[in-house]
């Protein structure tokens, strides 16, 4: 399919275009119809492990590890587009290496791989793989149906898309209502294409209706019932001054299902439907500080007794692994993934600041940012200093503390704490 998308591509940037007058315009001289950059990055990490947590039991269970525990993780990501007239192909490749205690690897993907054409300012017609990025949410995005989710700890990081074809038609208009937006949206999933979207052979399809209306962002969100269940979102954002915008998101998952495990070990799933929502708000101040808040309520979340009893159900399972050396539940506990992604109970609370060149220092910010989850009252605390003075380099240092008590989310994260540098070199 990729292929596919890039030799249709460049037929048509070779061929010749529509007849038009011909004009000397220095812009259009000028103007590259290509366009190639991207980033390489190192990223060195240090993990102070909590040797008693059930995530790190689940995962180092019959083998020796240090409580101070490196890792180093880099990546090369390219951007190319080719753009003449009214089309324009766009690729990103992704290079990963990990190396690790649990894996080393090195992973070729592509984030995106789309080719779109634009016939007029009210129409753009869109297909091949891509990132969405639907939703107003900065950490968490629960309308994001057709994308996937954000790692709150970096949620400005690139995903990976998906295949799919969409497209745009607009409409602008005099008086409250300023812009009408329809975005129909077709994504196939089987074994081979988007195979992680869902289960079985289908068509997947939704859409987004976008209005400008007194100012106020607003996405209406559909995705019909296909390789998931049906679901239905709303999201708006609006700036009730130049510096203070507020956002949110309310998203009904259909008959969703969710993994449990019960007091006797074993898995269950259980299906209803479910509500999830946002708030948030973003302000900045005369001094360049911006502050970030949101509350995010996971409707399809674990309560806090369900999480109880997954953790008792790893020091059960730990406690027979060391008796008699039986690893069989350890293994089954450690396929939940689901209890170990990332905000995977009901309430929580996300919270950024950052100051851009204090005491003027230039090219400098440092920022701070937590996220607790309201139901045990465990949370994660994370400053970082990024450095920009020196041209197409960027230099992060960030660390992150766990706070909770044991059987709370982050009681049991692996981690007591994780000091990591990142260094990007732009091209």
């Amino acid at each position: 399919m990729l292929r596919f998308f890039i030799i249709a591509a460049l037929l048509i940037f070779a061929g010749p275009a529509p007849a038009e007058e011909f004009t000397f315009a220095d812009a259009e001289i000028e103007k590259k119809i290509w366009h190639l950059g991207g980033y390489v990055e190192a990223r060195p990490a240090l993990n102070l492990l909590d040797q008693d947590a059930a995530q790190t039991r689940l995962r180092y269970y019959g083998r020796h590890v240090d409580d101070n525990l490196t890792d180093f993780n880099g990546k090369l990501l390219l951007e190319g587009s080719l753009e003449k007239n009214w089309a324009k192909l766009f690729l990103q490749p992704n290079l990963d290496y990990s190396n690790t205690r649990l894996n080393n690897y090195l992973k070729l993907s592509w984030y995106e791989a789309w080719f779109q054409v634009k016939p007029s300012d009210a129409l753009k017609v869109l297909a091949g793989k891509r990132s969405l990025r639907w939703g107003k949410g900065y950490a968490w995005n629960p309308v994001a149906f057709f994308d996937r989710p954000k790692n709150p700890d970096d949620p400005e990081l690139s995903l990976e898309g998906y295949w799919l074809a969409t497209a745009d038609v607009i409409q602008s208009f005099d008086g409250p209502l300023k812009t009408l937006a329809v975005t129909p949206l077709l994504l196939p999933q089987d074994h081979d294409l988007n195979r992680d979207f869902g289960n079985g052979n289908q068509i997947n399809w939704g859409g987004k209706l976008y209005f400008l209306l007194y100012d106020t962002d607003i996405d209406l969100i559909m995705m019909g019932r296909g390789s998931r269940n049906a679901g239905y979102g709303l999201d708006f954002s609006r700036n009730l001054t130049t510096n203070f915008e507020l956002h949110g998101e309310l998203a009904w998952l259909v008959n969703s299902t969710r993994p449990v495990i019960t007091s006797n070990g074993q898995p269950s799933l259980t299906r209803g439907d479910s509500i999830s929502w946002l708030l948030g708000l973003r302000y900045l101040t005369e001094q360049d500080t911006t502050w970030i808040a949101e509350y995010y309520r996971n409707g399809n979340g674990y309560y806090s007794d369900e999480m109880d009893t997954y953790f008792q159900q790893v020091e059960l399972a730990w406690a027979t692994w060391q008796q008699n050396d039986n690893a069989a539940q350890l293994q089954r506990l450690g396929q939940a993934q689901s209890y170990g992604r990332t905000a995977p109970m009901r309430d929580y609370l996300y919270a950024r600041v950052s100051q851009k060149e204090p005491f003027d220092i230039l090219y400098f910010t440092p920022a701070l940012t937590t996220i607790a989850n309201l139901q045990d009252a465990s949370f994660s605390v994370t400053p970082e200093l990024l450095y920009t003075g020196i041209t197409n380099l960027e230099l992060r240092l960030k660390g992150t503390a766990v706070l909770g008590a044991p059987g709370s989310e982050y009681g049991e994260k692996q981690n007591d704490a994780r000091i990591e540098l990142r260094v990007r070199y732009f091209f």
